[in-house]
């Protein structure tokens, strides 16, 4: 069960949250508080994410998790906020938070949210557990061949650099727009699993569903068929989801200043440039929904590259 801290100056809102978190089963309130000023580290001892108001008096949201940062948290941020201005928000997700929630406050919307952060946790646990798994093998290797049992390591790469990869994946992520979908750990684990063994090929010459299954597996080794094809599907959507996500997010990017580096480096890289200059179109005309078509593989292919670059 997620354990979450509140951090917003309206007492209504507040209530409204408890209510709908209370409600929802999927965690509960550990803690609450009307400003940033009173709330340390110490009182966030478990707390799993924080969900705060971006304007507040005397600290706002922003400062607020630089502290809590500062001072050694590490669980997840959702922002409170009507806020609309761009560059208010790009801060935020600069400083970290995974998602918005917008004021006035919609309990699905909620919900929705909530839904995709326990599932970001609970991918994040087993990618924990793979990546423990990972590092003992790193270690058993290592410690045959210094005693002559292997002359080289035949699979895995150091934890170091494998460490190395996945901060480069986080920052990419963030730069994309992405580390708050649903996706990222997906993401994640991709990126750890294709690292081993040298297996980017892998995206080439099978098909994605393929891939996912092969990771899925190693996951979760005891699924059985029906089980599996519903997490191959699942994986499926959210890995397409969070990709047009950062379609959407480059041609934003790109429609606010066409000479932003971040545009001008991934846009012609992850996507075909004539679909982005379509969908800037799109969202100049205020167009929600595209008609723009988006290659998941190269997304995946040229992230990996990237990442590894």
């Amino acid at each position: 069960m997620i354990r979450f801290f509140l951090i917003e100056d309206d007492a209504v809102v507040r209530r409204m949250l408890e209510r709908i978190i209370n409600e929802s089963g999927l965690g509960e309130i550990v803690g609450q508080a009307s400003d940033g000023i009173s709330v340390s580290i110490d009182q966030l001892f478990g707390v799993d994410v924080i969900l705060i108001d971006l304007l507040m008096p005397g600290m706002d949201g922003i400062q607020t998790i630089k502290k809590l940062k500062g001072e050694g948290f590490g669980g997840r941020f959702i922002m409170v906020s009507q806020v609309e201005n761009k560059e208010m928000i790009g801060e935020a997700y600069s400083q970290g938070i995974d998602t918005f929630i917008q004021k006035p406050i919609n309990r699905l919307e909620v919900l929705s949210v909530l839904k995709r952060v326990a599932d970001h946790l609970s991918l994040e646990a087993s990618l924990q557990s793979i990546r423990k798994s990972l590092q003992i093998l790193d270690v058993k290797v290592m410690d045959q061949a210094s005693h002559g049992f292997a002359k080289t390591p035949t699979y895995g790469i150091g934890a170091y650099e494998q460490t190395n990869l996945e901060q480069k994946a986080r920052q990419l992520m963030l730069q994309l727009g992405i580390a708050g979908e649903a996706g990222a750990p997906d993401l994640l684990l991709l990126v750890q699993w294709l690292t081993q063994e040298e297996r980017s090929e892998l995206l080439r010459d099978l098909q994605l569903k393929e891939v996912y299954a092969q990771i899925l597996h190693k996951l979760h080794g005891g699924l059985d068929v029906q089980a599996a094809g519903k997490e191959v599907r699942a994986m499926e959507q959210r890995i397409r989801r969070m990709v047009l996500q950062a379609f959407n997010h480059l041609s934003s990017l790109g429609l606010t200043d066409y000479a932003n580096p971040t545009f001008e480096h991934f846009a012609p890289r992850l996507f075909d440039f004539q679909e982005v200059r379509q969908r800037m179109q799109e969202l100049e005309a205020g167009e929600k929904t595209t008609k723009c078509r988006i290659s998941v593989r190269k997304f995946l292919s040229v992230f990996l590259l990237e990442v590894k670059a």
